[in-house]
């Protein structure tokens, strides 16, 4: 959002500018240039309104246009988003809304979003899920993201989904040993899950998510698409209720 001081800077010189092309503030005099300032500081000081109203017309504007270019961003990428052949899709498979959320296991706005999330796709039952591993804090997060994949690809989509949940809930730091810790408590291959957790179908998955966060310009989670839309950052189910029976007119 734009501030106020610069944001009342920018609409002054506009209405400098637009006076100035009828005044041709070039051929006056010093004199009729100071006066001619002099008055337009006078209205806005009598008006001050004025530069809120624009402040907000100019907002309205730069939402206005970068809701276009999400839009353009999502139509260009549909099939990478929507139909990569590889991430987890949950809810209702034959939805008449698609939601993609993308996230890190590390990520605090994540874990408040994964309940909001499932209470929507409850609440709802015509909503399709898909899941992006989008590890962005580091380390840690790249060996949960890795090892979520590995899960996935070894055992399955049901495993995947047990583990997501776990991955969301865990308060310790991840490690190697925790990580077959949880693996062997839900009874799944531990030995060929760990082992391909460094493979390099697990590194290109991560890859082809990353590459389509950056043509999407995500650079934070959790963020979703909802339909034809780009969200960035945290929001209640509440709020993304509206926002589908928008959609769905």
């Amino acid at each position: 959002m734009i501030r106020l001081p610069r944001a009342a800077t920018l609409v002054t010189a506009g209405l400098l500018a637009t006076q100035t092309a009828a005044a041709d503030l070039q051929n006056m005099t010093e004199a009729e240039r100071d006066a001619f300032r002099a008055e337009v500081r006078s209205y806005l000081m009598e008006n001050p309104e004025v530069i809120l109203e624009a402040v907000q017309l100019l907002e309205q504007r730069q939402a206005d246009a970068q809701a276009r270019a999400d839009f353009d961003l999502v139509a260009s990428n549909a099939d990478e988003i929507f139909n990569d052949g590889y991430s987890w899709e949950g809810g209702n498979p034959n939805g008449d809304i698609v939601l993609v959320e993308f996230l890190d296991y590390r990520c605090g706005f994540c874990r408040r979003a994964t309940p909001e999330v499932e209470r929507l796709l409850a609440e709802d039952g015509n909503i399709k899920l898909i899941i992006k591993e989008f590890p962005i804090l580091g380390e840690a997060s790249l060996l949960t993201s890795r090892f979520a994949i590995a899960v996935k690809q070894v055992v399955g989509s049901d495993a995947y989904k047990d583990v997501h949940d776990a991955l969301i809930e865990m308060s310790g730091e991840p490690n190697d040993i925790v990580l077959r810790r949880l693996s062997d408590s839900l009874g799944f291959d531990t030995e060929a899950v760990m082992a391909a957790i460094d493979s390099d179908a697990v590194t290109s998955e991560i890859a082809r998510t990353r590459a389509l966060a950056q043509r999407l310009q995500i650079n934070g989670t959790p963020s979703f698409v909802l339909q034809d839309e780009l969200l960035r950052g945290f929001l209640p189910a509440d709020q993304m209720a509206v926002m589908i029976a928008d959609k769905r007119g």
